[in-house]
């Protein structure tokens, strides 16, 4: 067993938004990204990995293949790894979001940022 603390990665940067790495098994990855009012993760796909992302503090919205929603504290989203999404924390307040993918499309996805 492994046990760890959400706010030892919730972490906040004016530049960037940050990615903390939670766990990391075999194929599978969890991590928190956090944002700053206006910060944004670019559009982008998990090929051959399944993406679950809880809006963990904070609100924002979405954008899943071209249709975007407001993603609300405490919501949670499943995103297939052909979908194409992005994020954007339009809110005053910074965001967090906790994500698990399922399986890693590639080392790169396992680094923090």
């Amino acid at each position: 067993m492994e046990k760890k603390s959400l706010a030892a990665v919730v972490q906040y940067q004016e530049e960037r938004f940050t990615k903390k790495i939670l766990f990391q098994q075999g194929e599978s990855v969890v991590f928190v990204l956090n944002f700053m009012p206006g910060q944004k993760l670019p559009v982008h796909k998990h090929p051959g990995a399944d993406v679950y992302i809880l809006a963990l503090k904070g609100n924002g919205t979405i954008h899943v293949n071209e249709a975007e929603q407001p993603l609300i504290e405490g919501e949670t989203i499943y995103i297939a790894g052909d979908e194409s999404f992005a994020y954007t924390n339009d809110s005053s307040s910074p965001s967090s979001l906790h994500v698990v993918l399922s399986k890693l499309p590639s080392p790169a996805y396992a680094k923090e940022i």
